[in-house]
């Protein structure tokens, strides 16, 4: 049952007033209002009936001074039974119990939903928007990966895994033996990659087969037979681009680089890059591509009341639907221009927008144009053929050279290839060099919730857990910076004051 009632300090609370106004978590306090989450996780409680249930705002902040100063469940109850500064900040008497640590695992679990989470980080936004704490008006989007809490396997280990899971599962419910299954293969002992797998498999399969009519079905071991067989009929499984891990289902393997992998979870978040404070975050199996969220985390943006004019990203958000997207609502994007979907060589082309029309190095100009679409086993390809004026190209003294290249007298450009030229000029103006170097700060944003906030490394296991971890660290970061500006913005006017007292006793003895 949730009983909210208006907060009555005691006599002891006079002890607050030992803690510095400066302290970061009374900055906080006095400028975002956090009873809002009352309202949000009203109705996950039940209003009449029950024992009462600790305040949802007092639980959750709990957890933003868990990912605050990262510590795990049981730590943050003791460090804040005994720090004032934990007490004043979650808003209870200093003589008043705290909740037990199971309860905390309880609410982060069962309580507290990931949607909810995006509309706390929107609501203390929204707020700073209100106050004026953020009055830039552009973001930065990067991800970070995060390492899963578990080690990958390759498919036969899993296999063997799932076959010994069966019988075991299997002789716990019934207590019948398998009679003479053969043992486990070792594959450790088989020196060619793919043959170890098709034997383990083969393996598995007759596991599978020995136990599956001799079970009904909604059984632990039913289940995990039906588990057994999702995975095998999975494609990606066996290429093992599929799942690694029976305990983390979710993690997957993704890129760093073109040499360095990694296993767990993308995060992706935009921060505003003029105040460093992160407006939306998703999370993503480590297999994710970067930009997939955008559309959804600046609609997320804007609903903290903020207005965009300007994005930033790497080139891995250079995809003609992200600068879409950014266009649609009407801000411009700073995104550099990538490789592997601008493909021109400028140093031998120059296009003209008026005129539609490619000039090579020796000064040939295009005199036709056609459409093209091709579909073949690379894939379907779809753009514009422009033709050079053939006499020319033949009195050419690159000729040759270019023969050798390509089709002669023609160049094939993808469909966007000359809006991306436009945008590859503007990137080459000191304008767009000095603009961009406001991305840098994400760089800085990513280090610190890695470094300090524990998102080196997944807490938990599974999709929704990361997401949950990933946002709490963003709201622990956005806390500390909120709290710094407020400082910053306090003593200036404090410093502006003491000036202006300065001038006017000058000007009295004068």
């Amino acid at each position: 049952m949730l009983r909210l009632t208006p907060k009555q300090f005691s006599f002891h609370s006079l002890l607050y007033n030992k803690i510095p106004e400066n302290h970061i978590l009374k900055r906080i306090e006095s400028v975002v209002d956090f009873s809002f989450i009352n309202e949000l996780l009203e109705n996950s409680y039940c209003k009449e009936f029950g024992r009462p249930a600790k305040e949802p705002e007092m639980m959750c902040k709990l957890l933003f001074l868990q990912h605050l100063y990262n510590l795990s469940d049981e730590r943050v109850i003791e460090e804040a039974s005994l720090n004032l500064a934990y007490l004043y900040f979650i808003g209870i008497n200093p003589e008043d119990p705290l909740p037990d640590k199971s309860l905390l695992s309880k609410f982060r679990t069962q309580r507290l939903q990931d949607s909810t989470l995006d509309e706390i980080i929107t609501e203390i936004v929204r707020q700073c928007v209100e106050k004026g704490i953020i009055e830039g008006k552009s973001v930065s989007i990067d991800a970070t990966h995060i390492e899963a809490n578990t080690v990958k396997k390759t498919p036969e280990r899993l296999m063997k895994h799932l076959g010994r899971k069966i019988i075991n599962t299997y002789v716990k419910e019934t207590g019948a033996d398998l009679g003479d299954l053969p043992e486990a293969p070792d594959y450790k002992k088989i020196a060619d990659h793919k043959e170890a797998k098709a034997v383990m498999k083969k393996y598995l399969e007759a596991v599978i087969d020995r136990v599956k009519g001799k079970i009904p079905t909604k059984t632990q071991t039913d289940k995990i037979i039906k588990k057994a067989e999702e995975i095998l009929n999975d494609p990606k499984f066996i290429n093992q681009k599929g799942i690694r891990s029976l305990i983390d289902e979710d993690a997957r393997v993704g890129r760093k680089s073109k040499t360095q992998a990694f296993y767990g979870y993308k995060t992706e978040f935009v921060m505003t890059t003029d105040e460093r404070i992160i407006t939306s975050v998703k999370t993503a199996d480590g297999a994710y591509t970067d930009g997939n969220y955008v559309k959804e985390m600046l609609e997320q943006t804007k609903k903290t009341g903020m207005i965009i004019e300007e994005v930033y990203g790497d080139k891995a958000y250079f995809r003609k639907p992200i600068l879409d997207d950014i266009k649609e609502i009407k801000a411009k994007a700073f995104i550099p221009v990538s490789a592997t979907v601008y493909k021109i060589d400028e140093s031998e082309y120059t296009y003209n927008k008026d005129s539609d029309e490619w000039q090579c190095s020796q000064g040939n100009v295009t005199i036709n144009k056609k459409s093209f679409k091709t579909n073949n086993k690379s894939g379907k390809r779809e753009g514009y053929k422009y033709y050079f004026e053939i006499n020319q190209c033949k009195a050419c003294l690159k000729h040759d050279d270019c023969a050798k290249k390509s089709a002669r007298r023609i160049l094939v450009v993808g469909l966007n290839t000359s809006q991306f030229y436009e945008i590859s000029q503007y990137q080459k103006t000191d304008e767009f060099k000095e603009k961009y170097k406001k991305r840098a700060s994400i760089e800085g944003k990513n280090a610190e919730l890695k470094r300090f906030h524990g998102l080196y490394r997944a807490r938990g296991y599974g999709l929704l857990s990361v997401s949950k971890q990933s946002k709490l660290a963003a709201i622990a970061v956005n806390i500390k910076r909120i709290a710094a500006i407020v400082s910053s913005s306090l003593a200036r006017f404090i410093g502006k004051l003491t000036m202006a007292r300065l001038k006017v006793e000058f000007l009295v003895v004068s």
